[in-house]
């Protein structure tokens, strides 16, 4: 098999090449303007033609940059010392390029700033060389209003064209100095409707359906960093905080996953996670673990002791009156004491108890309120759901990505193994002695929405996560579930980043009240196919598609017919096949 790199046949002329069945001119960038906007080359990308841009960057070390530096301000400022003791007037535009000098070389050596050495060239393309012409006028007026000078190579037209090509190799070295802000602002791919800085853990979401640019997010820039994904059933809203989370890895986050229909089993694999299938027996979480002290002054044990509050209200299935409430805090500090933990710190190392030695202080106690308790803890004890409780803690899960699965416990389960679940991340991203970047991704909340006690404790820590260096990502296929309940209401109102995909027609007016959506969103999220959506962060709003590799999508996609092709075609390409 014969494998072909390049065009059958290239004709070199003055000012165009003839590539194959069309022609092609290339334009080098040799003026620059004097202060940017950060994406101020994106205009480039939205000409209606075929125009290759390509952007050469070449470092300079910080020694020989403050030397040329140093060497610049020097020749500028002996130029405007001869023209006063001349008595000519003052070159304006010298006197700005040695005012920048001095301040890159002070920038620099401060270690603000580093210097650089770029190059812009464009490669305009047509079927003609009457069009070719008028593709290249088009292509400098549009390089003008952005204040950049294009000239067209006289007898260079080939090692443009070879510059132009992905293959990193500037022949031409037509370049230009520029420091960091200035290259950092290059950067073509933003989209115009989010003006956000982005930072090292941005994430690329998609692509602008309103533009040419693409659509990168960093939640870590926000106000704070929570998110919310609402949409319908089939929309792509798994398939997005998938793709989330693995780029998420790509930049150093720390992410952990509630699945409750073990759709991050495949992921967890792919990339070395930690899965853990709850519901299997040798796996358990002991709610009854002291949490870390997060401070001299921090409590660990009355911590606990609240957690347990709302874990057995989710377990009974309503919120408990204020007399049952001091009969079953009474049975956990005497289950604790039992244990030989107290309030002394020296004591918070010892093995904690369990479900049933909670359960057996609350049938010693004559309260009548702590014999209901009792009773209703009988299946999580005695009973079928015994399993998830009966025991210590078997794993302390340490990885870059942790998935905790509860597809295989009973529907009944899922709001406590959820809450459990939650409570074990939040004990690792509240740890003081282990600080970085982590993303929470609670994916089908409306399991833990749907109990009082479960939607509180999720909007604790929505409030409490950027405090921790962590990010809660709420999805959610019922948009009812948070708009619904002053608490999802507020869920929403702690996420800056919201994700709007398609909605069901009967849960439009709800959201487009919620989010005051205009009429053209409105009919967006109605209309869109699956991946299509609107991401709204205050007054920012962009509609995107979200965009992945073959290999991203091979590793977060959840249709059965391409997981079967997959299993029995390792080579399948569900691209190819669209």
């Amino acid at each position: 098999m014969t494998i072909r790199f390049g065009p059958d046949s290239i004709e070199v002329q003055r000012r165009k090449l003839h590539v194959t069945d069309g022609v092609c001119a290339t334009l080098a960038i040799t003026g620059y303007p004097r202060e940017v906007a950060p994406g101020w080359l994106e205009p480039l990308l939205t000409y209606p033609g075929r125009l290759d841009v390509s952007l050469h960057i070449e470092p300079v070390p910080s020694l020989i940059a403050s030397d040329r530096l140093r060497k610049q301000f020097a020749r500028l400022e002996s130029g405007l010392r001869s023209d006063h003791q001349h008595g000519r007037l003052l070159d304006p535009g010298t006197e700005a390029a040695a005012e920048d000098a001095q301040d890159l070389a002070a920038r620099i050596a401060r270690g603000q700033a580093k210097l650089f050495r770029a190059s812009i060239y464009l490669t305009v393309h047509a079927t003609t060389p009457q069009a070719l012409d008028e593709a290249c006028a088009q292509v400098r007026a549009l390089a003008a209003s952005l204040l950049l000078d294009a000239r067209p190579l006289t007898y260079r037209q080939l090692q443009g064209w070879i510059s132009s090509l992905p293959l990193a190799y500037d022949n031409l070295g037509l370049r230009r100095s520029f420091d960091t802000a200035a290259l950092a602002a290059a950067f073509p791919f933003t989209s115009p409707d989010l003006t956000t800085e982005l930072g090292p853990t941005a994430v690329l979401y998609g692509a602008n359906l309103s533009s040419a640019s693409l659509v990168a997010w960093d939640r870590f820039a926000q106000a704070n960093h929570n998110s919310v994904i609402l949409a319908s059933s089939g929309s792509g809203k798994s398939y997005l905080a998938k793709l989330d989370a693995l780029r998420s890895l790509y930049q150093g986050v720390e992410v952990a996953v509630i699945d409750p229909e073990d759709e991050y089993a495949r992921l967890a694999e792919t990339v070395g996670g930690a899965y853990l299938h709850f519901g299997a027996p040798d796996v358990r979480l002991n709610p009854f673990d002291l949490p870390p002290r997060s401070g001299p002054g921090d409590d660990p044990l009355t911590r606990r002791a609240l957690f347990l509050h709302t874990l057995i209200a989710v377990m009974l299935g309503e919120p408990l009156p204020n007399s049952a409430k001091a009969a079953l805090d009474r049975a956990i500090l005497t289950t604790y004491r039992n244990a030989g933990i107290t309030a002394e710190p020296n004591t918070w190392q010892r093995r904690p108890p369990l479900m049933r030695d909670l359960a057996t202080a609350l049938a010693d106690d004559p309260d009548p309120h702590a014999q209901e308790i009792a009773a209703g803890l009988a299946p999580y004890v005695t009973g079928s759901h015994r399993r998830l409780f009966d025991g210590q803690t078997t794993t302390d899960p340490d990885s870059h990505l942790i998935v905790f699965s509860l597809r295989d416990l009973p529907d009944e389960l899922k709001p406590v193994g959820t809450l459990l679940t939650l409570d074990a991340v939040w004990r690792r991203v509240s740890d003081p002695a282990d600080r970085r970047p982590r993303l929470v991704v609670v994916d089908e909340a409306w399991l833990l929405m749907r109990e009082p006690e479960g939607a509180k404790f999720l909007l604790k820590m929505a409030k409490a996560a950027r405090k921790h260096w962590a990010g809660l990502s709420v999805i959610t296929q019922d948009a009812a579930d948070l708009l619904g309940s002053d608490i999802g209401k507020a869920v929403i109102g702690n996420s800056t980043t919201q994700i709007l995909l398609r909605q069901a027609p009967q849960a439009i007016d709800t959201v487009t009240d919620a989010f005051q959506l205009s009429d053209g969103e409105r009919q967006l999220l109605l209309s869109a196919e699956r991946g299509m959506g609107l991401l709204a962060a205050g007054r920012q709003r962009v509609a995107f598609q979200v965009i992945s590799s073959a290999w991203e999508h091979d590793t977060v996609t959840s249709d059965p017919a391409e997981l079967a092709e997959l299993t029995t075609n390792p080579n399948f390409d569900p691209e190819e096949d669209i």
